[in-house]
């Protein structure tokens, strides 16, 4: 469900998903959102009275969460895990400098138009589900919802709620039983929140000659490829033989911690 705050964009709340034996994921539980750098005192009220939130994932960079910090909610635990290596990003010759992202906006239409910056727009979603520095944060992300306390919300975001964000709402989702085809259609929400500013940027590069390889730059970077997302889960598939196996073998997920989740977060059958 899209929540209207007014300063997080990108807000939805899980409640209302159908998942396992017809079960649903219990409203005002499961929320993701954009960061809250920009939070306004009634959005963080809302957040502390409507969702009970007890701990609240950042995927940001550390550079990302310095540039612009969340606003503290009193009595949440904020964890940092972030979900991208930038150190190894930047090593291996990535062709965006991490303060580019700070305001990409600004910056990606000109980016959109070297090759290499294509090349990484078509990897990304692979790039982070293969990389165990990724998969290291998104199993801690996990394993820190398990041990949560029992009767308080959970909220997780990266900058703009989309891509490391989307990520961890699939995670979750698989875990409690919910199909490819709703995580999927969750995962795309995100091309509503965003869908001006892509239009508006896809148009500057028509304006100065550019195609539909530099627009998937554009849609990768300020909305989310879902075509791409739908090939990353086919890669899961093949390479790891299946999100199942891939929740078991590499985010460590027991049938005894599936279990768990979907008694906390789904109601009762």
């Amino acid at each position: 469900m899209l929540l209207e705050f007014d300063n997080i964009a990108n807000a939805r709340d899980l409640g209302g998903t159908i998942a396992s034996g017809g079960r649903s994921v219990r409203p005002h539980r499961l929320l993701r959102t954009a960061h809250l750098h920009d939070a306004s005192d009634a959005d963080l009220l809302r957040l502390r009275q409507e969702f009970n939130l007890c701990r609240i994932f950042d995927f940001r960079s550390l550079g990302e969460a310095q540039h612009q910090p969340d606003r503290e909610i009193e009595g949440v635990e904020h964890h940092l895990l972030p979900t991208i290596d930038m150190r190894a990003e930047q090593q291996t010759g990535k062709p965006i400098p991490e303060e580019a992202f700070f305001e990409l906006d600004r910056h990606i239409v000109n980016y959109s138009f070297y090759p290499e910056v294509q090349q990484m727009a078509a990897n990304m979603y692979s790039s982070l589900i293969c990389s165990e520095f990724s998969q290291l944060q998104y199993a801690a992300f996990l394993r820190l919802i398990i041990e949560a306390p029992e009767d308080g919300g959970i909220l997780w975001h990266c900058a703009q709620g989309k891509d490391r964000t989307g990520w961890g709402a699939a995670f979750l989702l698989f875990a409690l039983g919910v199909d490819r085809e709703t995580i999927i259609s969750d995962f795309d929400s995100s091309n509503d929140a965003y869908r001006p500013l892509v239009d508006r940027l896809k148009a500057d590069i028509l304006a100065r000659g550019g195609g539909q390889a530099e627009m998937e730059v554009v849609q990768a970077f300020m909305g989310v490829s879902t075509p791409n997302f739908i090939r990353t889960l086919d890669l899961i598939d093949r390479e790891f033989g299946g999100m199942n196996a891939y929740l078991r073998d590499i985010l460590c997920l027991s049938h005894d911690d599936v279990h768990k989740l979907r008694r906390r977060f789904l109601t009762a059958s």
